[in-house]
């Protein structure tokens, strides 16, 4: 039996300790951990774990999300495939299954729930009670992925709870997903069988979840940052919460996973034993997932850090496999299959106009940081009769075009997404992924958007003032590229840089875009079919 060995400080989480050691492996387990006299200089800790996010918002498929996330020392994944759901049902389910099974890493998928997330738009798929039974039925599906239609489990609609019964029918946790529901109405949620809730805005939110038996997974992502509300609970409650990115681009998937959460909450007077324990332990109790937690007898997964304040990744083991060292990912690279569900259609810039029919306006208020939107009711611009773009106040339109047939476009206002000149398109629009795009007039968007449909999916920035015409194609679902981490990266960096050259102030423009069409994220947003508010779970008119 091939053996192999590290010696570095071990911590211990649950005994809340640190000693020296030397870790004994071999064919994927730890076979002895035993003190040694030296004293080493590094550490070594469980593997990280982001305990929700959709890989696809990474825009890079399993294999390449893997390949970046073991060099800042994560491990697994608990990952709810529901946008490659969205477009492709069950098959994308499977896609995310087959490609993820080409590398070591530990995915965890989940079954759906809400596919489509409303009946207020158009999806690619529809994913039923019988199908998500089969899929639960899969010992490779862990738990049922976040029940978003909040509303219907709260009015008992038997498809919502038909589903959260057959994950406890085979004992498998039920994820949650309720924006700023709190009282009486969250008790009723929980009651239902929900466990989990990662769209806590506030603390108080959170601790009012948290006192109704839920477990609050801490969300910082690319747009939705929500660590600076609540990482104090960390400290209050370290066995009820855990650490999850939600949706990640490739840029900041570049610089830092869950090992950055570490870091600040630890920085910010977090015990560190109580931040691995979010980290690294909770997600493999809640979820019963089969990652070590550097035991004897445990599978070997577990990372070498520098220091207990920087988190510095030096190297990542998997099953016993050296998988990163030094910010290098040994994961071998795997050509991705290219699947897809896209009709391309061309939108024509006359089409994008709204008559001007009352002297209100209401508009979508974008904030930074949230998914979450205002409804603002303003004064428009109007030119020969027509409500029009103004860059002065920053009401800018906003269009979201059908992907999977042809079908006239939705159009209404935005503001804070601050640009100038120009025009920004993407195929990643959660949940249900059509084409949605954000200008300053209509010859731009026209363009950008038929930038994205000829890439049959993307991202795309146009200024025809400035001559810049820049896409970044997503073949795989409309959502994900085939690309390394680094090349999709350098790519977003560039349709980045353009936007905010434009002026938008937006931490993430294109995080941010991707979700004013999440209907199931109030207040106001935008779907294929019309502006919708989230407040009222109805459609509303972009005027009065």
């Amino acid at each position: 039996m091939n053996a192999d060995r590290v010696i570095a400080n071990v911590v211990d989480i649950p005994g809340r300790k640190i000693f020296p050691a030397e870790v004994q492996f071999a064919e994927g387990r730890i076979t002895a951990v035993e003190s040694v006299n030296s004293q080493p200089a590094t550490y070594l800790l469980p593997g990280f774990i982001d305990a929700h996010v959709h890989i696809e918002s990474s825009m890079l498929v399993p294999s390449e999300f893997a390949r970046a996330a073991v060099v800042h020392g994560t491990v697994a994944t608990v990952s709810d495939p529901h946008e490659i759901g969205n477009v492709l049902g069950v098959e994308g389910v499977r896609y995310m299954q087959a490609n993820a099974a080409s590398t070591p890493f530990k995915f965890y998928f989940g079954a759906p729930s809400c596919v489509p997330a409303t009946v207020f738009e158009t999806a690619g798929a529809t994913i039923t009670v019988a199908e998500v039974a089969e899929l639960l039925a899969d010992p490779r599906i862990v738990y049922l992925s976040e029940m978003m239609n909040f509303p219907g489990v709260l009015l008992g609609d038997s498809d919502c709870l038909a589903k959260i019964e057959a994950a406890h029918q085979l004992n498998k946790p039920v994820d949650g997903h309720a924006p700023g529901l709190r009282g009486l109405d969250a008790a009723r949620y929980i009651a239902a069988g929900i466990t989990t809730d990662h769209e806590c805005f506030t603390l108080d939110e959170a601790l009012d979840k948290i006192s109704c038996g839920c477990k609050i997974s801490i969300r910082e992502g690319s747009a939705a940052r929500n660590f600076d509300a609540l990482y104090t609970l960390l400290g209050e409650y370290p066995h009820q919460t855990m650490l999850c990115s939600d949706d990640k681009h490739p840029d900041e998937l570049e610089l830092g996973h869950i090992n950055l959460l570490v870091r600040r909450a630890v920085e910010r007077g977090i015990d560190v034993f109580s931040a691995l324990q979010a980290a690294c332990l909770n997600p493999i109790e809640h979820y019963r997932l089969d990652v070590g937690q550097l035991r004897f007898g445990d599978p070997a997964d577990f990372i070498e850090v520098d220091s207990l304040t920087s988190f510095h990744v030096l190297r990542t083991w998997i099953d016993g496999n050296l998988v990163a060292e030094n910010g290098s990912t040994f994961i071998p690279r795997v050509e991705p299959a290219i699947v897809n569900k896209f009709l391309a259609t061309t939108v024509d810039p006359a089409g994008l106009a709204i008559p001007a029919t009352g002297s209100i306006l209401r508009v979508i208020e974008a904030l930074d940081g949230q998914l979450i939107t205002n409804c603002l009711e303003l004064s428009p611009k109007i030119e020969a009769g027509q409500v029009v773009s103004d860059t002065q106040r920053d009401i800018l339109k906003l269009v979201v075009v059908n992907r999977y047939r042809s079908a006239p476009p939705a159009v209404a206002f935005i503001r804070n997404f601050g640009i100038k000149r120009g025009a920004m398109a993407s195929s990643v629009a959660h949940d249900s992924h059509n084409v949605i795009a954000v200008g300053t007039n209509d010859a731009d968007l026209a363009a950008a958007i038929n930038a994205v449909m000829h890439a049959g999916g993307g991202l795309a920035a146009v200024c025809s003032a400035e001559k810049t015409h820049l896409v970044l194609p997503l073949p795989v679902a409309g959502l994900m590229a085939t690309g390394t981490c680094s090349e999709v990266a350098a790519a977003y960096r560039k349709l980045d840089a353009a936007v905010k050259f434009w002026g938008s102030p937006l931490r993430a423009p294109y995080m941010t875009l991707s979700f004013m069409a999440l209907l199931v994220i109030p207040s106001l947003k935008l779907s294929d079919l019309g502006l919708f508010d989230g407040e009222n779970f109805q459609f509303t008119t972009n005027m009065k």
